[in-house]
C-alpha cells in the first residue's frame, strides 16, 4: 500500500475509532460527574440519591417548554438548561427508574393539549404564543403531580421540589399534619388565603385542622403544629402530652409578644392572643419561654422607621432580628443546610436550665452574644429602634431561639387524667363526650421517645417577615425553617437538606462592590452639584427677573441692575455651564472602572487562549532546538 493510501486510511480509521470511542463513553460514564461549583451545583445531594434508589416503580418526568418562546427571555433559557442538566442527572442516577422526556407545547399541537390537561400555567408574553415552562410528573397507577410554572426566582428550591415530586409519587400517601393555632393565617382552609408557609405545607402534607376547643387528637398524626394556639385547658393538656409520650413529634411556635397579633390585621381573629407560651407542658419539663422579648443588636434587621413630617428612614432595629447561619446549629438537619437568616419579630428565650431528667435540649438558633431582653407590653407595640436600645441591657452571652427536646417526657399528671368538663354549649358538650369515648389510656410513663422542636416566634410565619410584597421573592428561611422542623419530624429528614440549596447564578461580587462604591460616590457628587446648580438657577433667574422688571427694552434684561448684580449674574451663568460640565463627567466615570474590567475580561477571553498556546507553541520549539543543539 502507497503511503498516501496508508495516511488516509489510518486517518479515517482514527476518526472512526475517535467517534465510537465518544459515543461508547458517553453511555457508559453518563451518570459520571465532576462538580467544581463552590456549592456543588451539579452534584445529587444525598437525600435525593436516596430517593432515586429506593424507588419501587418507573416515574415518568415531563419536561413542558416552549423553546422558541422563551428566546426572548435570557433568564428562562438559563433557567431551561439548569433544569435539563439536573433532569439528566436525576436518569442517570436512578438506573433508569426515572424516565424523563420533553415537549415542546407549540400552539394548537397534542403537547399543548397534554400541558394544558395537566394543569401546565400558560404564561402571557404579550406576545402570539404563551410561555409554557414546567414539569408533569406520572407514575404507573396514574397519579399525576404537576409543578405548573418554574420560576427562576425559586431555583432554591428546585431539587426539593422535584425530589418532593418523585417520592409522593412512588408513596402517594402524604404524611399527616395536624395544626392547631389562633392565626387564621394558619388556619384557612387549603391554605389558600392563609400565610405562604400553610400553602406551602399543604403542597407536601396533608393538613388536619385542629379546632381551639379540641376534646381528642386526631388518628394517625405524623406531626402536631401548636403555632400561637390560646391557653389549653388541662384536659387539652393531657391530650397533648398523652399524644407525645406515645412518641409522637411536635413543633411547638410560641411568642411572648406576637406583633403579628397586635396589628390585629386582616389575617387575623380580633380574640388572638397577644402572647403564648408552653403552659403546664413547659413546667413539667423544665424548659419554659421567657416572658420579655428580646432584643440583638448584634442582628438587627433595617426596618421603615417614620421620622415625621413625611419622612421614612431604614433604620436598624433590635426588635427584629435576622438570625444568620453562623447563629443555627450546623449539625441537625432542622438548620444545618439554612444559608439565609431567619427574621423574627420581639421573639422570645427559651430559658432550660434545669430540664427534666431523660430530656436533652440541643440549641437550633441563638441570638449574638449581648442580647437584651425588653418588656413584652412595650415590645408587642411600635417601638423606635432609639427607644429600644434606651431600655437595652445586653446580656451576658446568647439567647436561645429555637431548640430540639428529645427523650421520654414525664407526665403533668402523676396521678391520671384530669376530669372531663363538659361546657354549657350543647354542641361543645356532644364534641366534648364523643372526644372524651376515644381518649387514650393515661400513661404515667412514656413508652417512646418524643422529638419536639420549639420556636420561641410566631411571626415568622407571615409572610412580611420573609417574602419580598408584590413579587412572592423568599428573601429569607423562615419558611425552609418550619418545613424542615415538620420534614425531620415526620420522617422526611434527608428531603430537609434540599430546600436551601444555592442559586446557580452566582453574583458577580467584585463587579456589584465596585458597582455600589461607584454609585455611593457618584449619587453624593451627583446630590451636592444638582443641589448647587439648583441654587444657582434660582438665583440667575431672581436677577434676570429683577432686571427684566422695569427695563425699558424688553431684551436689556441687567437694564436694573448693580454693577455687583451683573458680576454676580455673570458669575452664575459661569458657574452654572461649570456645574452642568463637572456632572456630565460623573455620568461619565460612573461605569468607568467597571467598563475598564469588563474590556480587560474581553481581552483575556479573546486573546488569552491564542497567546497561551502560542507560547506553549514557542516553548515547545525552544525546548526542541536546545535539545537538538545538545545531540548535535
Amino acid at each position: 500500500m502507497k503511503s498516501k493510501h496508508y495516511l488516509i486510511a489510518a486517518s479515517a480509521l482514527m476518526g472512526v475509532v475517535f467517534v465510537s470511542s465518544n459515543l461508547i463513553m458517553q453511555k457508559l460514564l453518563a451518570s459520571a460527574r465532576v462538580d467544581f461549583t463552590e456549592n456543588n451545583l451539579f452534584t445529587l445531594s444525598k437525600g435525593t440519591a436516596n430517593t432515586l434508589i429506593e424507588l419501587a416503580e418507573p416515574v415518568d418526568v415531563t419536561f413542558v417548554y416552549s423553546r422558541q418562546v422563551a428566546q426572548e427571555f435570557p433568564a428562562v433559557r438559563a433557567y431551561a438548561a439548569r433544569v435539563r442538566e439536573l433532569l439528566d442527572s436525576y436518569e442517570s442516577q436512578s438506573g433508569r427508574k426515572v424516565i424523563i422526556r420533553e415537549i415542546d407545547p407549540t400552539p394548537f399541537s397534542p403537547a399543548e393539549d397534554e400541558a394544558l390537561a395537566a394543569g401546565i400555567s400558560a404564561i402571557n408574553t404579550n406576545g402570539q404564543d404563551p410561555l409554557y415552562f414546567g414539569i408533569i410528573g406520572r407514575n404507573t397507577i396514574d397519579d399525576e403531580h404537576v409543578i405548573p410554572f418554574l420560576a427562576p426566582e425559586r431555583e432554591v428550591t428546585l431539587e426539593y421540589d422535584l425530589t418532593r415530586m418523585i417520592s409522593r409519587l412512588d408513596d402517594p400517601y402524604p404524611r399527616r399534619v395536624g395544626i392547631l393555632s389562633s392565626l387564621s393565617g394558619m388556619t384557612s382552609p387549603g391554605g389558600e388565603g392563609g400565610y405562604q408557609i400553610l400553602r406551602d405545607i399543604n403542597k407536601s402534607f396533608e393538613i388536619v385542622p385542629i379546632a381551639g376547643e379540641f376534646q381528642s387528637i386526631p388518628d394517625e398524626l405524623d406531626v402536631l403544629v401548636i403555632a400561637h394556639a390560646n391557653p389549653l385547658s388541662d384536659r387539652q393538656s393531657w391530650l397533648v402530652e398523652q399524644y407525645l409520650m406515645r412518641g409522637g413529634s411536635a413543633v411547638i411556635l410560641t411568642d411572648p409578644a406576637a406583633k403579628v397579633a397586635a396589628a390585629n390585621g386582616a389575617f387575623e381573629f380580633s380574640d388572638t392572643p397577644l402572647s403564648s407560651d408552653l403552659g403546664l407542658l413547659g413546667k413539667t419539663w423544665g424548659i419554659t419561654v421567657s416572658k420579655m422579648a428580646v432584643a440583638d443588636a448584634a442582628s438587627a434587621l433595617p426596618v421603615p422607621v417614620d421620622l415625621g413630617n413625611g419622612r421614612v428612614e431604614e433604620m436598624a432595629h433590635p426588635l427584629f432580628i435576622g438570625t444568620p447561619a453562623g447563629d443555627m446549629s450546623q449539625e441537625d438537619l432542622v438548620t444545618a443546610d439554612l444559608s439565609r437568616t431567619v427574621n423574627m419579630g420581639a421573639p422570645g428565650a427559651i430559658l432550660y436550665d434545669s430540664p427534666a431528667s431523660g430530656l436533652t435540649v440541643t440549641a437550633l438558633m441563638q441570638t449574638g452574644p449581648g442580647p437584651s431582653l425588653i418588656d413584652a407590653e412595650h415590645a408587642g407595640r411600635d417601638m423606635a429602634p432609639g427607644e429600644v436600645l434606651r431600655a437595652y441591657q445586653a446580656h451576658s452571652g446568647p439567647f436561645t431561639l429555637a431548640a430540639r427536646v428529645s427523650g421520654k417526657l414525664p407526665s403533668a399528671f402523676p396521678d391520671g387524667a384530669p376530669e372531663l368538663v363538659v361546657p354549657s354549649d350543647p354542641v361543645l358538650a356532644e364534641i366534648a363526650r364523643a372526644g372524651a369515648q376515644n381518649a387514650p389510656e393515661h400513661l404515667s410513663v412514656a413508652s417512646h421517645s418524643s422529638e419536639v422542636i420549639l420556636i420561641a416566634d410566631v411571626d415568622l410565619l407571615a409572610d412580611d417577615f420573609y417574602i419580598y410584597p408584590g413579587q412572592d421573592i423568599v428573601v429569607a428561611d423562615n419558611g425552609a425553617l418550619v418545613l424542615n422542623a415538620i420534614d425531620a419530624l415526620s420522617g422526611g429528614g434527608e428531603l430537609s437538606r434540599l430546600r436551601s440549596r444555592a442559586a446557580s447564578q452566582r453574583p458577580m461580587e467584585r463587579i456589584d462592590s465596585m458597582r455600589e462604591r461607584a454609585e455611593a460616590q457618584y449619587f453624593r457628587q451627583q446630590g451636592q452639584l444638582e443641589s448647587r446648580l439648583n441654587a444657582a438657577q434660582t438665583r440667575m433667574e431672581e436677577l434676570q427677573a429683577i432686571g427684566s422688571s422695569d427695563g425699558f427694552f424688553a431684551g436689556d434684561l441687567e437694564a436694573d441692575l448693580t454693577e455687583i448684580e451683573r458680576a454676580e449674574l455673570s458669575e452664575l451663568r459661569e458657574d452654572i455651564v461649570r456645574l452642568r460640565g463637572l456632572l456630565r463627567d460623573i455620568e461619565r466615570d460612573y461605569r468607568r472602572d467597571i467598563d475598564r474590567m469588563e474590556n480587560r475580561l474581553k481581552v483575556i477571553n479573546i486573546w488569552g487562549g491564542p497567546l497561551l498556546v502560542a507560547l506553549l507553541g514557542l516553548l515547545v520549539w525552544w525546548r526542541t532546538r536546545q535539545k537538538a543543539g545538545a545531540d548535535a
